[in-house]
């Protein structure tokens, strides 16, 4: 079965040429929960930014009334009825600004809640993709371990051969199968970390952690060449979260405009117009007001200043949760840098490690079979290559998962494209 397709621009996870993977991220992105919280996020910010924008335009309400009596005199009874319409607007002339700033201070939190749901995006996408790949490690650990245990059993009928023939003791025999029995007793550990992996893998999708994870293909991915890692400032413009950080802050200022204009006077206008009367002439006596009301606060204890200087606070607040992100962007891309060339240092040294364990083997068993050497050199060299083969699988793993890292560290726009979430409350 071929594994690869086709590289793709922009969504990442393209570069590990996996068609498993490519199709469990898609579910995941349509389907996970913690993403649906997030899209109701933005759906709750766009409608308050809606609200916030009505304020600009004037408000009309219609109101209407009805009465009825009953009067009893002289041993007469005698019924009234009355009726009332009326229709009622007020607005507020933006003097110095306030209103708006309202308005664009709650679109760029609308802003920088999307700019939070691309975020879980781009976390979701790299915890499916590690989930993945430790979930191959896993896979790939047992057939390493199956095939241990028979090159294991080889050398145990070896050395019964030479048991029979005198030429091993029971010492040797008991340590071969000493050795086996360890091997063995690693399996049911490995298989339960695999079955807490697909659970994982599940939940992530928005499935069942029961519900099955079907794969085509169980060997890791190669390592490609270091993305294009371009300019620091562009680093900016990748990350999600420095962008909807820099959008509070913004926002904390328009909050802090806001905090001013609100010491300022405020000029309204309402008018109404109302009518009352019998239903037949409710339509032909109607009353309007206009009134222009001029509000200025004079005594407030201090309440406004006291919100101004919040605001400026706010501000404060905002800029250092900035620049605190920014520094941490940056970190999270060098670490992950530096660890890729540390991991491949050691990747290297463990090849270069478990050639010579297995010279090492080789050049044991010759001496075993030749009578130089007692088994327990050949034992020992063979549990060192069964290690090495391990901890090198182990070490694929790190630098696979670190590329993960790296990607999640450098951001991207591709999440501009993600698939629309129609959210439905059932009530």
């Amino acid at each position: 079965i071929d594994c690869r397709v086709p590289a793709a621009a922009k969504r990442w996870w393209y570069t590990f040429g996996s068609t498993d993977l490519d199709r469990l991220i898609e579910e995941a992105l349509n389907d996970n929960l913690t993403l649906r919280q997030a899209w109701a996020r933005l759906r709750q910010a766009q409608a308050l930014s809606r609200q916030s924008t009505s304020s600009q335009q004037p408000d009309l309400e219609l109101g209407a009334g009805y009465s009825a009596s009953r009067t009893r005199s002289n041993d007469r009874t005698s019924n009234s009825e009355s009726y009332s319409l009326g229709l009622s607007s007020s607005f507020e002339f933006d003097l110095w600004g306030r209103v708006a700033a309202e308005v664009k201070s709650q679109q760029k939190e609308e802003q920088a809640t999307r700019e939070d749901l691309h975020a879980a995006a781009i976390s979701l996408s790299a915890e499916v993709t590690d989930r993945w790949l430790q979930l191959l490690t896993q896979l790939q650990q047992q057939q390493l371990l199956a095939e241990q245990i028979t090159t294991a059993q080889r050398y145990l009928d070896l050395i019964d051969l030479r048991f029979r023939k005198a030429q091993a003791t029971t010492l040797d025999l008991l340590q071969q199968k000493e050795s086996i029995a360890v091997l063995k007793t690693k399996l049911p550990a490995l298989q339960g970390e695999e079955q807490l992996l697909r659970n994982e893998l599940a939940t992530l999708l928005g499935n069942n952690p029961q519900q099955a994870i079907e794969l085509t293909c169980f060997e890791l991915p190669q390592l490609q060449p270091l993305p294009a890692l371009g300019l620091p400032a562009e680093l900016l413009e990748q990350r999600p979260d420095i962008r909807a950080a820099a959008l509070r802050l913004q926002g904390a200022d328009l909050g802090l405009t806001v905090a001013k204009a609100d010491r300022l006077p405020a000029l309204r206008l309402t008018a109404s117009a109302t009518t009352s009367g019998e239903f037949a002439d409710l339509f032909d006596n109607w009353l309007l007001n206009l009134a222009n009301n001029f509000t200025a606060p004079l005594f407030d204890a201090g309440k406004r200043s006291a919100e101004v200087e919040r605001q400026q606070a706010i501000i404060s607040e905002k800029l250092a949760a900035y620049q605190q992100t920014v520094l941490t962007a940056i970190r999270e891309v060098e670490d992950a840098l530096i660890s890729e060339q540390k991991l491949q240092e050691e990747l290297i040294a463990l090849q270069h490690q478990l050639s010579l364990a297995r010279q090492a083997l080789s050049t044991a068993k010759s001496h075993y079979l030749k009578g130089l050497s007692t088994y327990l050199a050949v034992l020992t060299e063979l549990q060192n290559v069964e290690q090495l083969q391990q901890d090198l699988l182990n070490q694929q793993l790190q630098l696979l998962t670190n590329r993960v890292t790296l990607h999640r560290a450098l951001g991207g726009d591709w999440t501009e494209q993600l698939p629309v979430q129609q959210l439905e409350v059932q009530l």
